[in-house]
């Protein structure tokens, strides 16, 4: 089977669509700090009221435990949201209560509401099939059909994800198709050279996609936290960094593998050595076979890559045809730790083929060192989705809408 699109749903005028978007942004002091994922979600939403659909608004915020907590309420992401379609947006303060069932019953053709944050409501993520199944027949009340365009949220088995999509005619929106269409292209038959760049804390949240990549590259980037345990199992001591010890022995048979396949596997050669982690520590950039020579010795932190890395990496990247980047290079967050992500970033933009950024804390990084949206071929909305489809598992989200 394959994926059903909009089409798919028929004439939708005066229909009521609950859309299943990923808003999950950033927020400080109630104000949204990165407005991506709204953004992503315009299309769909655009192309349903341009066809009179009544459009209903689902999404997730953080991780509440089931009720509500107003730190994490979809209030100034209905805001925002107002403000990007130029149009009036409606809020419920429930989710498939009182309040939810008279906006939605409010709606006239081509309106908005955006519900209330969907993991107030402990079916959602719940674990029990009936719980879980009980909380998605409450939110198929208030819709005739769904679309679902959250791509940031189809690896999960989820109420609003799943469970929903089996009760109402269900397609996928914009944002999950074009999501779809790049990491196809990622997968098969991208044009080479192909280079993965791979970074961000632990070494084991990327083992799967690393076996499944290393037969499709041509070269393996690896930077970030996750670096200090590769350059572990080539012998080099790591000062305080960041180590997965029980992970030395399954990065050496990948280094072995990525030998055997003829694959480069490229760790960095100079690290961005720090006292403590802040961005007041005393800094040093050392060899990383000399982590623990500096005067910190061995309670030195490797906090980013150093700059002959950086630039080692950036030629790679420049001179590829693909290339997919998942995870930051240091703590970006931090001046003295954010000259390796950005050095990365910067040759992304300049690929003369297709530059994928992997969602998550890339996304994030990228805006925050002042990058936009169009300079690089597309930033994914889902890390860990994007993930796991590259490891060539089965998404829950993606198979209930025909995906095989």
């Amino acid at each position: 089977m394959t994926l059903r699109t909009i089409e798919s749903l028929g004439q939708l005028s005066g229909k009521r669509v609950i859309v299943r978007c990923d808003l999950n942004v950033p927020l400080k002091d109630g104000e949204i700090t990165d407005d991506g994922r709204v953004r992503a979600s315009l299309p769909t939403i655009k192309a349903l009221r341009e066809q009179g659909a009544r459009v209903v608004i689902v999404s997730h915020l953080g991780r509440p435990k089931g009720a509500p907590e107003a730190r994490y309420s979809l209030a100034p992401v209905a805001v925002r949201l107002a403000e990007l379609l130029g149009a009036d947006v409606a809020f419920a303060t429930d989710t498939v209560g009182a309040s939810a069932q008279a906006a939605v019953a409010a709606l006239a053709d081509g309106e908005v509401v955006v519900l209330e944050n969907l993991r107030f409501n402990a079916g959602e993520t719940a674990k029990d099939d009936a719980e879980r199944g009980a909380f998605a027949t409450e939110l198929s009340a208030l819709g005739d059909v769904l679309v679902s365009d959250g791509f940031g949220v189809v690896h999960r088995k989820q109420a609003s994800v799943f469970d929903l999509a089996g009760i109402l005619p269900s397609a996928a929106g914009l944002l999950i198709a074009a999501e779809l269409e790049v990491l196809d292209r990622l997968t098969e038959k991208p044009e080479a050279p192909y280079a993965v760049v791979l970074g961000g804390s632990k070494v084991s949240d990327k083992l799967g996609v690393i076996g499944h990549l290393l037969p499709r590259v041509n070269s393996l980037l690896i930077g970030g936290g996750m670096a200090y345990t590769f350059l572990a199992a080539q012998g080099h001591k790591v000062g305080a960094s960041l180590l997965e010890a029980d992970q030395i022995e399954t990065v050496r048979g990948y280094l072995q593998e990525a030998e055997r396949l003829g694959v480069k596997i490229v760790v960095p050669t100079d690290v961005v050595v720090a006292s403590k982690f802040g961005a007041d520590a005393e800094i040093a950039v050392t060899p990383a076979s000399g982590i623990e020579d500096t005067t910190f010795g061995a309670s030195g932190l490797g906090l980013d890559i150093g700059p002959e890395t950086a630039a080692a990496f950036a030629d790679i990247i420049r001179a590829s045809k693909t290339v997919f980047w998942n995870g930051p290079m240091g703590v970006f967050e931090l001046a003295p730790f954010a000259e390796g992500t950005r050095t990365v970033a910067a040759a992304l933009t300049e690929v003369d083929g297709l530059s994928v950024v992997g969602g998550g804390d890339s996304a994030a990084a990228v805006r925050t060192l002042g990058f936009t949206d169009d300079q690089f071929g597309h930033i994914s909305t889902g890390g860990g989705a994007s993930l796991e489809f590259l490891e060539g598992k089965r998404l829950p989200g993606l198979e209930v809408l025909g995906w095989q």
